[in-house]
């Protein structure tokens, strides 16, 4: 048994690790396929329409028409891209994303149905497994990364700058609140933190950090309102633009399996894993959370996860460049390290031996002397004009060669066709009125 671990692998073979990491990908492919005829389904129904419904019994075998189509469909290579590269890219985004399931844990101790065979239903564990998972996911944007800068053209190129923007502002604040389930778990092990939430899932204590993973995990993914990188009218199709055929499909696969990874960390770290929800959990002792059970609460908790991100994409519009990283950079990341440091000093506290009664009264004094003092802070006003509009409160939009919108307190002067489309005054007159009516009468 590996020190730090819960699940017990010592009685695994070479032939079970093998054929357990066939069940995962087996289990990932099929999973794509599913969930790419669920959203259609759901993004439907919320839309009032039908959705697929031609090939197989409500269009269940659309995803593998689709599928057939990529796999047919002539492969071409552009010109200019680095060919190493261009094709290395898609196989890295889809073995990082497949290497992620390694250390789920889909349940407990399971047995083999006609044998007595007995194995943890999970891949393999160690003591640092979640942070395996999000090496797994930052290696995977390389493939977005170097797809872009291979292709040679500019559509996917300004598509791979924006997937590092968004992996390094995102991956951050991802990071900040996992590190608040280690210090509530006190184990990295994926198999020790389901074992933590026997009595308490994390996601209550932890709400804060539960809410800032899963709107990292949407910008993670590339999903509405954060598929900055693929942005389809603003970029075409992004980092894939210059890629087809079955090199497509792998990029569209890794896209679907890093969502079914994200879920599948959720529901593991913060939602129980595979423990059946309250008050299933206490039928018969538990009884409902031994045999082949988790396995059905765990695939449960994931799609309940997975209709989250269609019900995002069928809601939200997507967020301009500039609202994104400032999203990113000056809410998220800032409220994740605040709380990080919130529940660290409360951890702190309660080791040094000071009641939870003390510690809510020192929260609440705290926070009575940060709203007096925000309460006393000047207002701060907005300037009327800005420093660069030389002096008359008019933004030249063209000054340094480009267009560009105007920022708060400036203002655009009106436009030149504007002003040549207002009819002109009628002329005044200056005469006396026997004049002002001969003029009429002329």
């Amino acid at each position: 048994m590996i020190p730090g671990v819960a699940a017990d692998f010592s009685a695994d073979t070479i032939v079970t690790s093998i054929v357990k990491a066939v069940l995962v990908v087996v289990f990932l492919l099929t999973s794509v396929l599913f969930a790419i005829w669920f959203e259609r389904k759901v993004v439907a129904r919320m839309q009032v329409r039908p959705g697929p419904n031609w090939h197989g019994p409500k269009g269940l075998l659309q995803s593998l028409a689709d599928a057939m189509k990529l796999l047919l469909k002539e492969d071409l290579t552009v010109t200019r891209a680095d060919r190493v590269t261009y094709l290395l890219a898609p196989m890295i985004s889809v073995f990082c994303a497949l290497l992620v399931f390694a250390v789920i844990p889909f349940g407990p101790s399971v047995t083999i149905p006609f044998t007595d065979y007995s194995t943890p239903a999970q891949l393999t564990d160690f003591p640092v497994a979640t942070l395996y998972v999000l090496a797994c996911a930052s290696i995977g944007v390389y493939g977005i990364v170097l797809g872009g800068w291979s292709s040679g053209s500019t559509y996917p190129l300004l598509g791979a700058v924006r997937s590092t923007a968004q992996v390094i502002s995102y991956e951050l604040a991802m990071g900040l609140s996992l590190v608040s389930v280690f210090i509530m778990a006190g184990s990295m092990s994926t198999s020790s933190i389901v074992e933590s939430q026997t009595n308490l899932w994390w996601f209550l204590p932890l709400a804060p950090a539960f809410v800032v993973y899963v709107i990292s995990m949407v910008g993670e993914t590339n999903r509405l309102p954060f598929d900055l990188p693929e942005a389809e009218g603003e970029l075409v199709s992004g980092y894939m633009t210059e890629y087809s055929s079955m090199k497509f499909a792998w990029f569209f696969l890794a896209e679907y399996i890093a969502m079914i990874n994200v879920s599948a960390v959720a529901v593991t770290l913060f939602l129980g894993g595979w423990r059946a929800p309250w008050p299933l959990s206490v039928i018969g002792d538990g009884v409902l959370n031994t045999g082949w059970w988790p396995v059905l609460w765990f695939l449960a908790k994931v799609w309940l996860l997975m209709f989250f991100f269609v019900w995002v994409r069928g809601t939200l519009l997507r967020l301009r460049y500039d609202q994104f990283m400032v999203f990113g950079w000056k809410v998220l990341i800032p409220f994740a390290l605040g709380w990080l440091v919130a529940l660290a000093t409360f951890q702190w506290l309660g080791l040094a031996g000071v009641t939870r009664t003390q510690m809510f009264v020192a929260i609440a004094a705290v926070a009575l002397l940060a709203a007096v003092i925000v309460w006393l802070l000047p207002e701060r006003k907005s300037p009327d004009r800005s420093p660069d509009d030389g002096g008359d409160g008019r933004f030249d939009a063209f000054a340094g060669g480009y267009p560009v919108p105007p920022l708060p307190g400036q203002s655009l002067p009106p436009s030149p066709r504007a002003r040549r489309t207002v009819p002109p005054a009628p002329p005044e007159s200056s005469g006396s009125p026997a004049d002002v009516d001969a003029e009429e009468t002329r």
